[in-house]
């Protein structure tokens, strides 16, 4: 793909929210602009979305239609108002219909309502009342969503990316650091020890820094990327510290940010409230639209995984393994990618309207198609066969000359005004952040590692305090 637009840009920043699939996010994205041109962009361009007609089967076999969430339905913004089942058996499940398929099965993508129906029958989902199975082929309108779809229309979509494998949070965001899971298919907190693009681009000469919201970023950080455990304390900041930087103009070459974690948070991961997603993204727009850096930067919004939220498309099994590990957990070989993702690409060098996807029968977009564009960008090279196989995005960057429109200009991030009364149980993501913090070196006034017995923790808001504790005591024992 044609890599001379990169020559634009100086900053890549990646955004990556939680737990959200391409239809539930994106599917009537352009179902309604025009329709005489169902799923057709303004610029012409077909788009991969729904049409209204798409089912599921119940456990009784009788379908369920896709439907649009309102506005006033009852908890619209914390829909499908359950988790639903995350990692590779559940993905198996719900793509396959069995967690156990058959290496030469052909994904269907008809089981996500029976899945969903098992999760909620085993109390597993962290269900608001009156969830039920048909609640996962809810899907979000561009009324719904105003940020996220106004930023796909006027910029560009892909909608044809996907999570780089068909699991949970940690293996994924994995990829998109190191090209490669190790083999992982769970949130195990051991930290991955391959090589990341930071320390690629650390050797290169090139900046990079990791934001958190709301204190120092937990997922992509010291106690999950091994190689990054020493690195000074200025590639580690909170969501201030990112606006300054892009501000002043000081922001680095490659910008990871990280969501505001826990059941309130803005993440997005279910079953918290997508609205405080939408008022992010905004926030992360206009830290950069109209700053000193923002003729220069590329800003790739997507998410990890699509967190057991209906997708039609079967995800394609042509992937790259990424060759570190011949056979992964699970027997999994790594040669199919996971369910399709939100992800947006905004620039002024990008045509509004502009649905971008490579041509048919190429290897997709997917997580590692970041590293690419980093490393070709900046002159790295590949971290594994996985990204080496990766088509980068430099091609979006069309436009000769440059935009000066805006347009999410008076465009407000939606409120929910609802206020449902959320189990404040630890999920699995918040124990996992928990242990992985856990793991951070931090060291007595003898120079001796500091172990530390993990408590029980019986809130999401215990559990996200601790890691965050444990990270201030990580830079306070090194003195940094």
């Amino acid at each position: 793909m044609a890599a001379n637009g990169l020559s634009k840009i100086e900053h890549i920043v990646v955004v990556m929210l939680e737990n959200r699939s391409f239809d539930q996010m994106l599917g009537f994205l352009y179902s309604d602009l025009d329709t005489t041109k169902n799923n057709i962009s303004s610029l012409g361009h077909p788009f991969e979305g729904l049409t209204g007609n798409e089912t599921n089967p119940d456990k009784k076999n009788k379908p369920v239609k896709v439907f649009k969430i309102q506005k006033t339905d009852k908890n619209s913004y914390f829909m499908p108002l359950g988790n639903p089942g995350e990692g590779f058996l559940n993905t198996n499940a719900q793509l396959f219909g069995t967690t156990t398929p058959d290496p030469k099965a052909k994904a269907t993508n008809l089981g996500f309502v029976q899945n969903f129906d098992y999760i909620l029958s085993k109390g597993r989902a962290h269900a608001l009342p009156g969830a039920t199975p048909n609640d996962i082929m809810g899907i979000y309108t561009p009324e719904m969503l105003p940020i996220i779809s106004t930023l796909a229309r006027g910029y560009a979509v892909c909608d044809h990316w996907y999570s780089s494998a068909p699991t949970e949070t940690f293996p994924n965001r994995a990829f998109v650091a190191m090209a490669t899971s190790q083999g992982r298919l769970g949130d195990a907190p051991a930290p991955f020890t391959a090589p990341s693009i930071y320390a690629a681009l650390g050797k290169k000469g090139r900046s990079w820094a990791i934001y958190g919201y709301n204190g120092l970023p937990l997922a992509l950080t010291k106690g999950s990327i091994d190689d990054i455990k020493d690195a000074p304390k200025e590639h580690f900041g909170r969501f201030s510290d990112f606006k300054a930087a892009a501000s002043n103009g000081t922001l680095p070459n490659y910008t990871f940010l990280e969501p505001m974690w826990g059941t309130s948070g803005n993440s997005q991961h279910p079953v918290g409230d997508v609205s405080h997603g939408e008022k992010f993204l905004r926030e992360v727009y206009y830290a950069l639209y109209g700053s000193k850096v923002w003729e220069k930067t590329l800003l790739i919004i997507t998410y990890d995984e699509h967190g057991g939220n209906y997708d039609h498309v079967v995800p394609p099994s042509n992937a790259t393994p990424p060759g570190d590990v011949a056979i992964g957990e699970n027997g999994f070989d790594f040669k199919r990618f996971g369910v399709r993702v939100p992800t947006i690409l905004v620039s002024p060098w990008i045509a509004g309207g502009t649905v971008y996807r490579v041509p048919p029968q190429s290897t997709p977009f997917d997580h590692t198609s970041i590293l690419a564009t980093v490393e070709k960008k900046f002159g790295l090279s590949n971290l594994t066969d996985r990204d080496k196989a990766a088509p980068h995005v430099g091609g979006v960057l069309t436009l000769k000359k440059l935009r000066t429109d805006d347009p999410l200009k008076g465009i407000n991030p939606p409120t929910s005004g609802q206020n449902p009364k959320l189990s404040n149980e630890p999920t699995h993501l918040d124990i996992t952040l928990a242990q992985n913090a856990n793991n951070l070196p931090i060291f007595d006034e003898r120079g001796d590692v500091r172990h530390h017995h993990i408590p029980v923790f019986k809130t999401s808001q215990e559990a996200i305090s601790f890691a965050h504790k444990r990270h201030r005591d990580y830079w306070q024992s090194r003195g940094k």
